[in-house]
């Protein structure tokens, strides 16, 4: 991994003087994501699989976003994101997992939250618009799995970590429009694990209001210790944002 975080530093660093934003620029924007969940859970070596088995719907996907560049060319712009995934059903598990027999009815809420630290450099920024960067992401997820009977047992998995990622986002306007196409991606895989984050989108700016509408695409295969969670989401999104 630490061969990796420099080769990723190391990229950028060669980036940096290529190109900076013009004027200092701000940004924030919210969305909602409607996703669908796939995968398995692992506990101890056992594995449960989270749409068939455990049946899981999603209740809150919500998405915040704040970016900040400058014209300073050697310093990095920065954005922030977080994204806050909360997932309950109702299930009957296939084969035992964790203590928990298999053919049993339980409940199960999965809680998966990532905050990202992204610094990227303007290596494009006209009509046609390109960022490079490295982000650091602090993954925390916790899926807690029980029989619905009284006093029947449970299973807590759970995973936390920060991982470093490779940051693109590209962007193309069309002139006098308001209007572009583009898209963002995260990604890193290394050692088993392997986490990437993407989206394509459509655009609409008038004035100070950014209005965007897209696909958005993530998947997880991450082990800690004993826990292991290996899932993907992915499903349309709607945002809105200023932008100063």
């Amino acid at each position: 991994m630490r061969k990796l975080i420099l080769a990723l530093g190391g990229s950028l660093i060669i980036a940096a003087p290529v190109a900076s934003a013009d004027v200092l620029g701000v940004g924030a924007n919210v969305s909602y994501w409607d996703s669908d969940l796939s995968g398995k859970a692992g506990k101890n070596n056992d594995l449960v699989d989270v749409e068939n088995d455990l049946d899981l719907d999603s209740d809150t996907n919500a998405n915040l976003s704040a970016y900040f560049e400058h014209p300073v060319p050697v310093l990095p712009n920065v954005r922030l994101n977080y994204t806050r995934i909360e997932q309950s059903g109702r299930g009957e598990l296939s084969t035992e997992f964790d203590a928990i027999p298999g053919g049993v009815e339980v409940d199960s809420d999965l809680d998966l939250s990532q905050f990202d630290v992204t610094l990227y450099y303007e290596v494009l920024d006209n009509w046609v618009n390109l960022d490079l960067g490295l982000t650091a992401r602090n993954l925390d997820g916790e899926l807690i799995v029980r029989e619905q009977t009284t006093n029947g047992q449970a299973s807590e998995t759970e995973i936390d970590g920060v991982v470093p990622m490779g940051y693109l986002a590209a962007r193309f306007d069309l002139p006098f429009t308001g209007v572009s196409v583009g898209g963002e991606a995260n990604l890193i895989s290394f050692d088993g694990d392997s986490v990437y984050d993407y989206n394509a989108y459509g655009q609409y700016e008038v004035s100070l209001l950014q209005l965007r509408a897209g696909y958005r695409q993530m998947g997880i295969d991450y082990e800690d210790s004993d826990d292991r969670l290996d899932v993907e989401l992915g499903g349309p999104f709607v945002s809105a944002g200023l932008t100063f």
